[in-house]
């Protein structure tokens, strides 16, 4: 997976990106990174890639030209048009399921805007979609870029160190996960529950079910109504309803 960030801070995105998990897969070759400074493609003598936005009002735009060429130095080397995705309060809210078809490209190109935002019309010529992570505003994009990023890095094959752990995460099958536990046995006069000590991994697997639906009543009902839900998960979550 090769990941191409435009971004006017290049730095911060290579800082956030090439540490832990994500820092091993690039050493390993399973990840790349590409960050391109849209400033270096400014196209007056001071280098500034905003002006003040057409019909009055506060902060300024990014143009437009800057950021095609920035697009167009990425796109010129490829053989297909890249996947581009905007980083906006205005897009789509990113969730686990866009990381899994997202996961599928072999190469993603992240917009990231700043100020109040960016010409519309060069995101009409190259954006395919805009995505947000959630429903506030930050002070440019590489924040949301790096965590699209991270969520769709480690879903990439040999990323993980154990390929297990991508499948039990929270959401899978639109489902929170179940609660994790570790040594000691007893910490602070709580116990581990007794059920996963006890080595019948049927009985293990259950209650890791059953304490995911619980978890997702509880705190994400919301998620349900899309979950992939066995008829014995319906039972359980019928019983849980009535108490």
């Amino acid at each position: 997976m090769i990941f191409h960030v435009l971004t006017l801070f290049p730095d911060m995105i290579r800082d956030g990106f090439q540490t832990s998990i994500t820092g091993r897969a690039v050493e390993k070759g399973l990840l790349s990174l590409d960050t391109v400074n849209i400033r270096d493609f400014s196209v007056n003598k001071h280098n500034r890639v905003d002006d003040y936005p057409y019909g009055g009002g506060a902060g300024m735009v990014m143009q437009a030209e800057p950021v095609y060429l920035a697009y167009q130095s990425v796109a010129e080397k490829l053989p297909k048009k890249p996947k581009v995705l905007y980083m906006s309060p205005q897009g789509k809210v990113f969730n686990q399921r866009m990381a899994e078809e997202l996961a599928q490209e072999e190469e993603l190109v992240f917009l990231c805007g700043h100020y109040e935002g960016i010409d519309e019309r060069v995101l009409e010529e190259i954006v395919d979609e805009e995505v947000s992570i959630g429903d506030y505003v930050l002070t440019g994009g590489e924040l949301p870029a790096l965590v699209i990023m991270d969520a769709v890095s480690r879903l990439v094959g040999g990323v993980l160190h154990n390929e297990d752990s991508a499948e039990f995460d929270s959401f899978h099958d639109n489902l929170l996960e179940y609660p994790q536990y570790s040594r000691p046995e007893v910490w602070r006069d709580k116990a581990v529950p007794p059920i996963l000590m006890s080595g019948h991994h049927a009985n293990v697997e259950k209650w890791r079910r059953e304490q995911s639906l619980i978890r997702t009543l509880e705190r994400r009902p919301d998620l349900l109504e899309n979950a992939n839900l066995t008829k014995q998960d319906k039972k359980f979550l019928a019983k849980l309803k009535e108490v």
